[in-house]
């Protein structure tokens, strides 16, 4: 038997794993079962160039077992083995797991062989959870087996041992402080978490399954008949997700069946995917699933898995995946993403800046071809992916270039424009008297009807843009194209909003329209309303309250955040009260002769109008219900 002291530059190296390698302790099973999913797949590399001679590699699977009397978990695997110098060079140097020594060796044959060999120092985190670990390994060339025991100090022991065959088992005697990972429930949850789609079978105990039931069995024999089972591995991965094959190998169910893989509890089918494969210049993998998300701004973030040839690393995929597709689901597999650094230096890597910009180029390449191969498909999905497509637009600018050619601006009779339609369709109509095209647009069908009606009955078209990052999206609509601009239907009374070169006659003269000014001043509340007054068409309503574009714009993109003036979204709602001085409810309320009259009276179309927007509330809806009442009697 040798003993010896590991070759560390650093004494303190054991406290140090035990309490700052990672905030996590969970993660040393993902890096053992990497280091034997390794030791496998090196197996695998060396027998199909013929450099294992006389060894066959077969169907090897790495086992997780818990041995609750003695306190150990142990993590066995059947592949490369070590000798007792490799052991002493692997293990004692901290020379982590040698994969990248096996990686440079053999670069030019082992480039598409799945070897991990990115984590950290792999091997050494077992002391994180255990007291005392032990190796009992052989390597594939035969000879003698190792036996190295080290209890969490820079002591350790190596010894030849009894092993018949090949592979590795690592034994951990797990800590009195870490005794939740001897429970079977919560191994099985790491497994799920960490190592659900490994490329190399785990076994994890054993389950019952049913047979199938014998064909061909008679009447007799059906009555009688009882279901069979047997004993079976718990194999707990796939070791082939859909990911890591061709997309001319899935079908659309392959897909689907994929989704539900990966989540479980999610009942509702995706409306799409996007399959990503790219080789260079860098590697990378996955799937990407469009969710139906509808108005939700608030939906779940970190749905997207990042894996590293197979092995799961996180959910948190900010700074790798572009902010606006954080909300898709799905996986990106990617070897050249580094782990375990900050946010601040993704951002500044290379690599990840590409992979970003790849990722935000697929996508936008993929909505096109849906939008051009099936339109009428893509508009029924408009209201459950426009969130992420706005986002998008207003966050990356390569993004806004392309998507413009297949966002779609819905009007609220339910037909659907892309910008250049839309500009071609109201041109005519819809330019002022400046010659600027003026797009108008509702946020609530029912909230605002009387504003779209008067619109729709002068010829105008009526968008309707609803989600909560609208006043965001049309102010850079606005910078981003000549001559155009937005404004909400409600925002002025509708001769207002497109401004033409005719213009209506009021029936009262500069006096009397300066007393029906001074009659309403009196009544309505100066700190919430502005009295305006405009010579409409007399069918028109006498009074309609609006509110400025500018002043609700900002406040509702404080409200979103940023984009608002500082403070805005803090201040109180102010509307203009547009009087119609040719409507004859005006004239009666100007001929009023008492003021207690006038004043009802004025209070009373104040309260409708404020009824019919939806801003009568409280006290005040309790007040006008009882006026109206009285004055109906």
């Amino acid at each position: 038997m040798a003993t010896g002291t590991i070759n560390v530059s650093v004494e303190n190296i054991f406290p140090l794993i035990k309490k700052f390698l990672y905030s996590d302790h969970e993660i040393f099973l993902r890096e053992l079962i990497s280091n034997a999913t390794d030791a496998t797949l090196k197996l695998k590399h060396l027998t199909a160039i013929g450099e294992a001679k006389g060894v066959k590699y077969g169907n090897p699977h790495i086992e997780v077992k818990i041995d609750k009397d003695n306190g150990t978990l142990h993590i066995k695997d059947q592949g490369i083995g070590m000798t007792k110098d490799e052991v002493e060079k692997y293990i004692n140097q901290v020379a982590f797991s040698g994969a990248e020594e096996f990686l440079e060796k053999y670069k030019d044959s082992a480039k598409d062989s799945g070897i991990i060999g990115h984590f950290g120092l792999g091997f050494y985190s077992a002391f994180m959870v255990a007291e005392k670990v032990e190796i009992i390994t052989k390597s594939y060339k035969g000879g003698t087996a190792a036996h190295w025991t080290c209890e969490g100090s820079t002591e350790f022991t190596l010894e030849d041992a009894e092993k018949e065959t090949r592979g590795t088992e690592i034994i951990l005697h797990i800590s009195e402080d870490e005794k939740e990972f001897l429970e079977e429930g919560r191994i099985s949850e790491l497994l799920t978490k960490y190592n659900k789609f490994m490329p190399i079978p785990i076994k994890f105990g054993t389950k019952t399954e049913t047979l199938p039931k014998p064909e061909g069995l008679t009447e007799e024999e059906e009555k009688d008949y009882k279901a069979e089972t047997k004993e079976v591995d718990n194999i707990i991965n796939n070791p082939n997700p859909a990911w890591t094959k061709a997309p001319t190998e899935l079908e659309e169910e392959d897909y689907k069946g994929f989704y539900r893989e990966l989540y479980p509890m999610q009942f509702e089918e995706p409306l799409f995917n996007i399959h990503l494969n790219v080789d260079y210049p860098f590697n990378l993998t996955g799937i990407l699933y469009f969710p139906r998300l509808g108005q939700d701004m608030n939906i779940q973030k970190d749905r997207i898995q990042l894996y590293q040839n197979q092995v799961f690393v996180t959910d948190n995929v900010e700074g790798i995946v572009p902010e606006f597709l954080t909300m898709l689901r799905g996986v990106i597999d990617s070897p050249d993403i580094p782990l375990n650094v900050s946010r601040s230096y993704l951002q500044a890597d290379g690599a990840v800046k590409k992979i970003s910009a790849y990722i935000t180029r697929k996508v936008a390449d993929k909505l096109k071809s849906l939008f051009n191969e099936n339109r009428e498909d893509f508009e029924s999905k408009w209201n459950d992916i426009k969130i992420v497509i706005e986002y998008g637009m207003l966050s990356e600018d390569k993004f806004f270039d392309k998507a413009k050619s297949f966002t779609l601006y819905p009007t609220v009779n339910d037909t659907y424009f892309t910008l250049e339609e839309l500009k071609e369709k109201i041109k005519d109509n819809q330019t002022d008297k400046d010659d600027k095209l003026v797009v108008l647009y509702a946020s609530d069908k029912d909230a605002q009807h009387s504003y779209i009606q008067a619109a729709k009955d002068k010829g105008y078209q009526v968008l309707l843009l609803d989600s909560p990052i609208v006043p965001h999206l049309i102010q850079k609509l606005e910078t981003s194209e000549e001559n155009i601009s937005f404004v909400r239907v409600d925002g002025d009374h509708i001769d207002n909003l497109i401004k033409k070169d005719e213009e209506q006659i009021s029936k009262l003269s500069d006096e009397e329209k300066e007393k029906v000014k001074e009659a309403f001043e009196t009544v309505v509340p100066k700190e919430t309303y502005t009295v305006q007054l405009e010579a409409m068409d007399s069918t028109a309503s006498p009074l309609i309250i609006t509110q400025p574009e500018f002043m609700r714009r900002m406040k509702d993109m404080q409200k979103t955040g940023g984009g608002g003036m500082f403070g805005m979204g803090n201040m109180p709602d102010m509307y203009n009260l547009v009087v119609n001085t040719n409507h004859e409810l005006i004239a009666e309320i100007l001929e009023t002769k008492t003021k207690k009259k006038q004043e009802r009276l004025i209070s009373q179309s104040l309260d409708l109008a404020r009824l019919s927007q939806g801003l009568l509330k409280g006290e005040a809806l309790t007040n006008f219900i009882k006026r109206s009442f009285e004055m109906i009697k």
